[in-house]
Formats: C-alpha cells, structure tokens, sequence
C-alpha cells in the first residue's frame, strides 16, 4: 500500500504533461523485443487504460501481472491477416479519477496515435475512455462495470438505434445480477426483505432503475432509503430504517472506503446481527477490501465476473485460470483476484478483433471486426451478434461467498463459488452460508 501511495505523491509532483511523457517513456522501455525488425506499418500500439492506484486500486492491483504475462506471449509479434506485426501497449493509471481518465485517453490517441483502445474496470475508468475513443474515431473495447451504466449511461436511449460506431463494451449486465441474486437468495431462507444502499453514481443510478423493479417482481420487498453521496460518514438513519423494517437480506455497490465505514457502523448498532445475506458488489469482489474489514468481512456474500475455477483458456496466452491465479500468487505473494481473468479476456477479445479485421491498421476495420466478433476469452465467450443492444456483448457473474480459509492457508479468507445460474459450465464449491451465523 504504501509503495501505491508513493507512486501517486511523485506522480502527482510532476506537472501533467511531464507526467505522460514519463509514463509514455516507461510503457515503452516495457514494449516487446524486436521492434527495429519490423516495417513501421507493421507495428500496432495498444492502449490499456486502468484504475491502478486510489480508491479503486483493488480493481487494478494484478493488471501488472496480466500485462507481463500478456507482453511474454507477443513479445515476437501477432500474426495478423497473414501479417507479422510488433506490439506495443501503452499502459496508464487512471489514479482512480474519471476527468484523468479522459486525459490519458486523448493523449494515448493523439499523442501516441494508438490503433485500440482497452479499458477496464468501473464508469469511471471506462466511460470517459469510452466518450475520447468515440469522440476521435479509434476502436475502444472495454469490460467490468454493468453494461447499462455503460451503454444508457453515456447517452443511448432505449429502444433508440446505437449512437456509438467505435466504442463496444462486454461483460455482466442487471439481466445477470438479477439470475445471479435470485439463485443466490432463495438459498438460504429469508422474510426475503432487501436493505439497498446504492449511491449516487453511474452504477448505483443503473442498478436502482433496472435491478431492483426485478427483484420487487421476483417477490422481494426493497427498503431503499435513497441515494447516498460518495464519502458519506454517517449512515446512522440508513441503518435505523433497516433494522425497523426488519431487512435480512442487504445488497450494496460501494466503493470501499464506504462500505467499511457503513458496515462498521451496521455492526456497532445492531444491524449486521439480523442480516442473513450481505450481497456486497464492488467492494466485495477483493480479498484486501474484505481482509480490510477483520473479523466483519466473515462470510460476506459477493458475485464474481471471472474466478479460477471457471474451466476457460486465454486462447492469447495459453494459460488457464488456475494457472494463470497460481502464478500471480507465486510472483507478487497476494492472494489471486477475479480481476486476473477478467483483464486476461479483455486481451483475449482485443487481439481476436485485431486478428479478425481486414487490416489491423485500420480503425474502421478494427472496429467493424468488434461490432462482429465472436471470440473465446478467459471469462468464456464473447458475441457482439447477439447482445441486448448493439455495441453490447452479456458476460456471466457467479455467486460466491468469502469463508474462513482452510488451516494452514496464508491467506485469510477462501473466495467459493456458491451458485452458477449464469454459467453452468462453472462448477459449485460450496453451499451458501448464511453471515450472521
């Protein structure tokens, strides 16, 4: 933690534009070998924008690791439409700041003159990527935030043609939340009351409009007491309405500095004892935001869009997910994070758009080629033919569980997959167990 928080303090020294240099200069000593070899047409640069330090990091924390293993496996170019072609990938910290998100997009596109975009992780890395990619003409592919956020969240209107011809966007969406909470829910029995914390953000917005009416359909009653602003401190009348309502099940999409703060606060009044289910989005998808929460963040419910236990390949790398989770383990001695096959398929999915295009010099092919695609990827399939909107391909999320992990575990926690509805091919290791037992 504290060699992030150092990095941000010099970065932040710097002015902007010596910073870019600086960061642009230091992707580069990291590109492939072999570079001179090739003929400058035959050389492709690859964007990957991502929140690597902030209130976000937990989301960028194994990139580097992907980056490393993704730079070993191209480091004597792709082949290409028959081509041979050198890569580089430029690779950026958003600092967790959606404004310096946008900055870092447009100086990857026009100072550096990228081929593809990628971005990962959040509205806030990815829409102001997104919004710079469509606004310029390159080819951005994204993944990992709900696909509505994504797609009404920028300005597209339902049941309005697509506005967007660059930018395309894969993974989850409320039509997998939704599979995956029922599953998950109706296995542990409940008066099937839903305390709901979703803040004022492109997420909560997305999750409130579209997730909850579902669930009120499905049978649950939804306490909601309103939007909350990002670093909020007290919750104190949130939490009064919840234990007065009698909620046993609660779902949340925070950022993590306010579920701790929330939580700790639930347990000291009395409300964490009556909850069966605590379904935690976002934060609940990382060992060092749940170990962050001590003995609190035992048997905390979350939902995975990768875990090593699902049975894919990164068709770019040849790694599976056990490998590929046992590897970050053995290199960085932290424990494995879905984010590892997620940023994998984002590699996965960019590279068969590429290999797929006409001529992976061109923007306009690259991204007619995504608008197509049909690829295996380390999260399973991706299909741009078949989504609910165009420019939308739907991703699975697992339900899961973190537990006490087994005797002699380094690691505090064990993260299980306790329901598969959105992916079947996934195999269930363990049953649901209720938190406050």
């Amino acid at each position: 933690m504290s060699q992030k928080s150092s990095f941000s303090l010099r970065a932040g020294q710097l002015s902007r534009r010596s910073f870019i240099a600086a960061s642009a200069a230091g992707g580069a000593s990291l590109a492939f070998g072999g570079r001179r070899a090739f003929a400058q047409s035959n050389s492709l640069k690859v964007g990957f924008i991502s929140p690597r330090t902030g209130p976000l990091a937990g989301f960028g924390q194994t990139d580097g690791y992907v980056l490393e293993v993704v730079r070993k496996a191209l480091a004597d170019g792709a082949e290409l439409g028959g081509k041979k072609f050198s890569v580089e990938i430029l690779d950026q910290d958003t600092q967790s700041d959606p404004s310096r998100a946008g900055q870092l997009a447009k100086d990857l596109i026009n100072n550096q003159s990228i081929d593809l975009m990628l971005a990962v992780s959040t509205p806030e890395t990815i829409n102001p990527v997104s919004d710079a990619c469509e606004a310029a003409g390159v080819p951005c592919l994204s993944t990992v935030m709900p696909w509505e956020a994504w797609y009404f969240g920028r300005g597209a209107k339902p049941g309005a043609p697509s506005p967007f011809k660059w930018t395309y966007h894969f993974g989850f969406g409320v039509g997998e939340f939704f599979k995956t909470y029922v599953s998950q829910w109706n296995l542990i029995e409940t008066n099937k009351k839903v305390g709901v914390m979703y803040p004022n953000d492109a997420d909560g917005n997305a999750i409130r409009a579209n997730l909850a009416p579902l669930l009120a359909k499905e049978g649950f009653t939804i306490i909601d007491p309103g939007a909350y602003e990002t670093g909020t401190a007290d919750y104190s009348s949130q939490i009064a309405l919840f234990k007065q309502e009698g909620v046993e099940i609660f779902n949340s999409f925070p950022i993590p500095p306010d579920f701790a703060a929330f939580w700790r606060q639930a347990a000291q009044q009395g409300l964490t004892r009556q909850i069966k289910i605590a379904q935690i989005a976002k934060t609940g998808l990382f060992p060092s935001d749940i170990e962050a929460l001590g003995d609190l963040g035992k048997n905390i419910a979350s939902a995975a869009y990768w875990h090593k236990a699902f049975p894919y390949k990164s068709p770019l790398t040849g790694v599976s997910g056990t490998e590929l989770a046992d590897g970050y383990e053995a290199a960085s001695g932290k424990q494995w994070t879905q984010q590892l096959g997620a940023t994998m398929s984002l590699f996965d999915a960019g590279f068969a758009a590429l290999k797929a295009s006409s001529d992976a010099k061109s923007k306009e092919a690259v991204a007619k080629a995504i608008s197509t695609l049909k690829a295996d990827t380390m999260i399973g399939k991706v299909d741009f033919t078949s989504g609910p909107v165009a420019n939308v391909s739907p991703g699975p999320i697992i339900g899961t569980q973190w537990v006490p992990a087994k005797e002699g575990s380094k690691f505090k926690f064990d993260y299980l997959v306790t329901e598969h509805a959105t992916d079947t091919n996934v195999p269930v290791e363990a049953k649901l167990v209720p938190y406050n037992s």
